[in-house]
């Protein structure tokens, strides 16, 4: 007879769950999903080692477990903390926490460039989510911020080293993915910053996912940069039979074109399968791919503003002959004053 399988039951914001010995605060709450659930800048579960860095997923533990029931004296990092059998937890129910992360929101804009008008990231931005959320109304840094060239690494990726929050994701990805890590952190403090070695390029197949795990707008496509926002595209998932990755994608098209490639990702922003270079850079054509479905998008992301869930979306325009005569005569109107 097999034996029982242990849980430990652990109490986040009033709410209970049953989870593994060894399982982290923050996966705890993921498992029962909502707001209850820590923002996460640096942690990817795909990604062994990660987490720790940003200090945005910090919660209060009121008792720590049935055994021992005191209080940890300082906030503790989610995704870093496992859980104890009926541990207890608060996250958007503290005061505390709410002020804490909005010193590490503040933390983190302190170099950060209002850029998002710009910035290709912007609508699939965690920085920009958490600064709307928990941001302050101004900074109350008074000294300049650190500035940075753009770095080519490589014929597809650019680096732009202002925007970069050092969450290390993209490190992680190309220790874990490639045979070859040819990039990292460079120097100490505010001086730290990712960077090639003697500027060599970052050349592997896999090397792209650093695009996908960049929490903000620091690791950018080539391919895509400067082509459109990405509220005006309209993700599909497709895949192709691939002998280097799963070749399971998300294709973002505007009109009839392909206008980038990305790996899927789940409801925490992670990317499922991590995707080689060909499918991500190589094959842009609807041809390459076989067509699934339109993608789920969260209702509370603006790129569910242009969305749909079928494959034969509703016209744009209808014809409205009342309205066609107006415009007609405005531009009849604006003729005569050329």
């Amino acid at each position: 007879m097999a034996e029982e399988e242990v849980k430990f039951r652990v109490t986040i914001d009033g709410i209970p769950v049953d989870v593994a010995p060894g399982t982290s605060i923050l996966n705890a709450a993921r498992q029962i999903g909502g707001d209850i659930v820590p923002p996460a800048m640096c942690y990817y579960s795909k990604l062994e080692g990660s987490g720790g860095k940003c200090r945005t997923c910090l919660v209060k533990v009121s008792k720590g477990s049935e055994k021992d029931p005191r209080p940890m004296p300082k906030l503790v990092a989610s995704c870093r903390t496992t859980v104890m059998d009926g541990m207890e937890v608060q996250n958007i129910t503290s005061p505390e926490v709410v002020d804490a992360r909005k010193g590490v929101v503040e933390f983190l804009l302190i170099n950060h460039p209002l850029d998002c008008p710009v910035c290709d990231q912007a609508g699939e931005c965690k920085l920009q989510d958490l600064g709307y959320e928990h941001g302050a109304e101004q900074t109350r840094y008074e000294f300049g911020r650190r500035t940075f060239e753009r770095i080519d690494i490589g014929d597809k990726i650019q680096l732009h080293m202002n925007r970069c929050i050092l969450c290390y994701r993209c490190v992680y990805v190309a220790n874990q993915l490639t045979n070859k890590r040819e990039h990292g952190i460079l120097y100490r403090g505010d001086h730290s910053e990712i960077s090639t070695f003697i500027e060599e390029a970052l050349d592997n197949d896999f090397i792209g996912n650093v695009i996908d795990v960049c929490p903000v707008g620091a690791l950018t496509d080539k391919t895509f940069r400067f082509k459109n926002r990405v509220w005006f595209t309209k993700p599909v998932d497709a895949h192709r039979d691939c002998p280097s990755c799963s070749g399971k994608v998300t294709l973002w098209y505007k009109g009839a074109d392909v206008l980038r490639v990305t790996g899927r990702k789940d409801e925490f922003g992670e990317v499922e399968d991590f995707i080689c270079n060909t499918c991500r850079f190589d094959t842009k054509q609807t041809n390459d791919w076989i067509l699934e479905e339109p993608t789920q998008v969260d209702k509370e992301s603006v790129i569910n503003a242009n969305h749909y869930y079928n494959f034969n979306p509703p016209s744009v325009i209808t014809e409205n002959p009342t309205l066609q005569e107006a415009n007609a005569e405005q531009l009849a109107r604006t003729e005569k004053l050329k």
